[in-house]
């Protein structure tokens, strides 16, 4: 392929404009999300005061004289990072395209849409299934010690950003998987294979990241990871190297447009 013939420093040029146009548009997203900040701020608080259940209430609080400041830019940038996403996860398809057949790298707009859709999906379903399931854990926690929550806003915003950022992160797995599939680095029958394991590895994965002891949390992170690993070993088996192989004889890979 013509990316196999270029230097290394050509590659990370390519990667250092990459990340430049990346940096870019979060610029922009974050100018256009900071009139919302507010909104964000609210929403991302929600789950947590909705968790709190009779005359308990949840209240968050500031210790140091800037912290409404760089809560407003940190709420911000979150809304920026996923307003972002589509311009993210095109640079990031420009930048491995070359390393593809011609008929793949026209696929483009396919996986944008596919890994923003998995991305926000996999937020949403942090926001929606862990988030009450967590939070009321958590708080009540505080009502057996007698302890009345009272939550430092920086500290809650930055365990709430690294759950939605790291659930949109392991939702994006069949969309690595194409990729993997496409470079012949893993087959569907590697996948079907690893599948015991993945099962356990998914079920552990659950355990840690749902507070609750009960199985019936457990099972509700587990499920979708799941469903994910199997659309996994189906894009892995259509999409796969041996599948497409007649099309790399019938045509040559083109080379990068940069």
């Amino acid at each position: 392929m013509n990316d196999a013939t270029m230097p290394l420093t050509a590659h990370l040029e390519e990667l250092r404009w990459r990340l430049v146009k990346s940096l870019a548009a979060i610029a922009v997203a974050f100018c256009v999300c900071y009139a919302f900040s507010d909104q964000v701020f609210a929403l991302l608080t929600r789950p947590l005061i909705g968790a709190a259940t009779g005359d308990d209430r949840v209240q968050l609080i500031g210790t140091g004289v800037t912290e409404a400041f760089f809560t407003r830019l940190k709420v911000t940038f979150i809304a920026a990072i996923f307003a972002a996403s589509p311009v993210l996860f095109y640079q990031a398809w420009r930048f491995i395209a070359p390393g593809l057949y011609a008929n793949e790298r026209r696929t483009a707009a396919p996986f944008v849409l596919a890994g923003t859709f998995f991305f926000v999906v996999g937020a949403w379903f942090c926001y929606v299934a862990v988030f009450p399931v967590g939070y009321a854990f958590f708080l009540e926690e505080y009502r057996t010690i007698g302890v009345a929550p009272q939550i430092r806003i920086s500290e809650y915003l930055s365990f709430a950003s690294r759950m939605l950022l790291a659930f949109g992160v392991t939702f994006e797995l069949p969309v690595v998987t194409f990729f993997l599939a496409r470079f012949g680095i893993v087959t569907h029958q590697m996948l079907i294979s690893w599948f015991r394991y993945a099962i356990v590895v998914i079920f552990i994965v659950a355990a840690v990241l749902t507070p609750g002891p009960d199985a019936a949390s457990q099972f509700l992170m587990a499920t979708p990871l799941c469903v994910l690993y199997g659309m996994s070993i189906g894009v892995a088996y259509f999409f796969g190297r041996g599948r497409t192989t007649h099309a790399s004889e019938d045509e040559a890979p083109s080379g990068g447009d940069g």
